[in-house]
């Protein structure tokens, strides 16, 4: 299976420079997470209702084209006469009136720790709000961990490597962090995945999952569990 989260997820480190502070980045990973349901085909309601467009991924706007294709991470019931399909998606773009999948995407790249606290709180939040407009709603999150030896930061003309010290190295902070994520964020979630893997944003831009075999198996069997836990809440 074109597990196409992973490669979106991949794609954001591999050969370009991450900005961690561009938050289109997350939605434009979340929404594979629908593209990835429907060509795994395990929940007939959820095919068909894609199919038929009575299932739509909300969009903030419904500008033409890829390179405009912009939504937030959530699959709800349509409504409104406008929708667009762009190519290569099956999932179209529209407005909706509740949530049926919301996903939520973090990525802890640098300074894990210090950041935690507002990570946590922010899936927390997210978790609430996808329950408030439909109560059985399926919330998932995808949670990025680098484990990097070393690791680059831009803003705007500034650079910052980290040090191992004052600045602590994504390696040396990871096991702490997905601990706290497991531990903490976890149970709020009905799927919550984690990312193992190594980036550390200088040129020319490397990319390497932490073990492939494990993320890949690990995610297609969320997929499973969220199909069926779909047909179970939206039969």
């Amino acid at each position: 299976m074109n597990l196409r989260l992973l490669q979106a997820f991949q794609q954001t480190f591999q050969g370009t420079r991450y900005l961690h502070r561009n938050p289109s980045l997350g939605d434009r990973i979340a929404q594979h997470l629908f593209e990835d349901l429907f060509a795994l085909g395990r929940s007939r309601k959820l095919h068909e209702g894609i199919v038929a467009q009575q299932l739509v991924l909300n969009a903030r706007n419904l500008a033409t084209g890829v390179k405009a294709r912009r939504g937030d991470g959530i699959l709800g019931d349509r409504i409104g006469t406008e929708c667009l399909t762009d190519p290569g998606f099956a999932v179209a773009r529209g407005h909706t009136a509740n949530i049926h999948v919301g996903v939520e995407v973090k990525i802890l790249a640098k300074a894990m720790i210090k950041q935690i606290d507002r990570v946590l709180n922010d899936l927390s939040h997210q978790a609430a709000e996808f329950r408030k407009s439909e109560r059985k709603a399926i919330a998932v999150a995808i949670i990025g961990i680098n484990s990097a030896e070393h690791y680059t930061s831009y803003e705007g003309r500034r650079v910052w490597k980290t040090d191992g010290k004052e600045h602590p190295h994504p390696v040396q902070e990871a096991p702490k962090a997905e601990l706290r994520i497991t531990t903490e964020a976890k149970p709020r979630f009905d799927e919550l995945l984690t990312l193992r893997f190594r980036a550390p944003n200088e040129k020319p831009y490397l990319f390497e999952w932490v073990n492939w075999d494990a993320t890949s198996l690990e995610y297609e069997a969320a997929l499973v569990r969220i199909s069926r836990e779909y047909d179970l809440r939206f039969p």
